[in-house]
């Protein structure tokens, strides 16, 4: 013989649950945040203190096999050998050009969208820059092999002036990474310059500034935070990148190429390389802490 519970009976049950809940909205925050802080704690941070470990093992080279002995051989080999030194260079160079450049050609982008084109337009303009994250990322890195390969678009476009493209190499890792990243820093550029009150540049104009003074003495303070805040991604997306550099780099090498050549070949080593970025990415966080930028993201 069963015995069901009333109905009146879970509905009590639930009303309590939910009365409890209601009194104690900290123990409501930590049910909601259990799962997804799990999720980042086992996978993320499990994954890099994996990755750090990893580095501090050596690998046979006679087997080819992983020897989880302590050693600190490889970043020692990391500092001193050249080869390693020169693409850790290279590569923060490279994250660090196409920063500046996504900033410079996003703030003419972002000021006209959110400034001066129609309000009924801004929505469609915003869309229109962000549709080229919504493509393959492949379609466009090989879409721009396309454009600065010998005879391409780039030598075309040149042509008339005596100039040629640049062709595969660093420049062309940069530009093409500019092109990849640029929304994102666009999108928070809009969003600062939209929220921008219009008195204070009206202020700015009555006390006689000029557009100059009024871009560096008010505009730019203002929007500073947001770009920092784009840069975060720009600078680490670029910083970890390495197929765009495989397709149009030519014979450049940044660090991700090292670590994937090193993936069969001596696991340790390019675990001991993949700290670098994570290393340098903690780094520049922690120095555009106090522009504000975490708050903007």
């Amino acid at each position: 013989m069963t015995t069901d519970v009333p109905p009146a009976a879970g509905r009590g049950t639930v009303r309590r649950l939910a009365g409890t809940l209601h009194r104690r909205p900290r123990l409501r925050l930590a049910l909601l945040l259990t799962g997804p802080l799990l999720w980042l704690t086992v996978l993320y941070l499990g994954s890099l203190a994996v990755l750090f470990v990893s580095a501090f093992w050596t690998t046979d080279s006679f087997t080819s096999q992983v020897v989880k002995v302590w050693s600190t051989d490889n970043f020692h080999a990391l500092f001193t050998t050249p080869v390693y030194r020169q693409v850790v260079l290279r590569s923060v160079g490279v994250a660090l050009a196409v920063t500046v450049l996504c900033a410079v050609l996003a703030f003419p982008l972002a000021f006209y969208t959110a400034r001066v084109a129609r309000p009924q337009r801004r929505p469609l303009l915003v869309v229109a820059i962000l549709t080229p994250l919504w493509a393959s990322y492949l379609v466009k890195v090989y879409a721009w092999r396309l454009i600065l390969s010998e005879g391409g678009l780039a030598d075309w476009m040149l042509a008339p002036f005596g100039l040629s493209g640049p062709g595969y190499g660093l420049p062309a890792t940069v530009l093409t990474l500019t092109y990849l990243w640029l929304p994102y820093m666009v999108l928070p550029l809009h969003t600062a310059l939209e929220q921008l009150p219009a008195g204070l540049l009206e202020a700015s104009a009555d006390l006689g500034a000029r557009p100059g003074r009024t871009f560096r003495s008010v505009v730019l303070p203002m929007v500073l935070p947001s770009v920092a805040a784009g840069s975060v991604f720009t600078f680490s997306l670029s910083l970890g990148d390495y197929i765009t550099v495989q397709i149009v780099g030519g014979k450049t090498q940044l660090i991700g190429n090292l670590v994937y050549s090193n993936i069969e070949l001596d696991l340790p080593m390019a675990a001991a390389l993949g700290t670098v970025p994570v290393a340098v990415t903690v780094l520049y966080l922690l120095a555009i802490r106090r522009t504000g930028a975490l708050n903007s993201l």
